[in-house]
């Protein structure tokens, strides 16, 4: 019996020295790990928007292409218009009658010019109203010029610039202001001519619905 335990045990001591060998083996193999792929890094971007929100102070110079746009497309749209109406209007009085419907008709078209005729009068006014207001805009420009460019004044601009050239500095700065001068003064006349187009028009329109309400009067 002695014998055989004795075997049992070195079989057993045989076993554990093996298995312990391989655990070894495994706990020394390297763990091959997968690379992580860095983030990439994101710096933060400033979009800049001083362009959409201009400087309250900065003055806003009066466009001429506006006026004399303006200027245009009132004076051709107005003019159309009042052809338009008076034509129809002939065109009834021709076709006076003492049919009912006929007389509805004429009252119903009468109706519609007169409404067209007194939208285009508010249009106008409306128009007229801007006119004057880009009028005054130009005006007290002109009057801020004719301060600023009196030799005092540019005198005292230059001083208080500094410069190592004051004799040119003032000469740059009458010259761009008489520029500014003329340019605003040719830009008033361009108003001014607008203006009284736009008064002619209303004129006109004013007479065309006195017309009309006299005629519905008569229907």
């Amino acid at each position: 019996m002695s014998a055989a335990a004795a075997s049992a045990l070195m079989l057993m001591i045989a076993l554990t020295v093996v298995s312990e060998a391989q655990t070894d083996r495994r706990n020394r193999s390297p763990i091959v790990r997968p690379a992580a792929t860095p983030t990439p890094k994101i710096e933060p971007e400033i979009i800049s928007m001083a362009n959409d929100f201009p400087d309250d102070d900065a003055e806003r110079p009066v466009q001429q292409t506006d006026v004399a746009s303006g200027r245009a497309n009132g004076d051709t749209s107005s003019a159309q218009l009042i052809e338009r109406l008076e034509a129809r209007i002939r065109q009834l009085e021709a076709q006076r009658g003492s049919d009912p419907d006929a007389v509805q008709k004429r009252l119903m078209l009468n109706l519609d010019i007169l409404t067209r005729a007194e939208q285009r009068s508010e249009s106008l006014r409306k128009q007229i109203f801007e006119m004057i207001e880009k009028e005054n805009a130009i005006q007290m420009r002109l009057d801020s010029i004719e301060f600023d460019i009196r030799p005092e004044m540019i005198e005292r601009s230059v001083a208080t610039a500094g410069s190592l050239r004051p004799e040119e500095v003032r000469e740059s700065r009458r010259r761009q202001l008489a520029a500014e001068r003329t340019n605003l003064q040719n830009l008033l006349a361009e108003v001014q001519r607008n203006k009284t187009n736009l008064e002619t028009g209303i004129k006109k329109a004013d007479e065309l619905v006195e017309r009309l309400r006299l005629r519905l009067d008569k229907e």
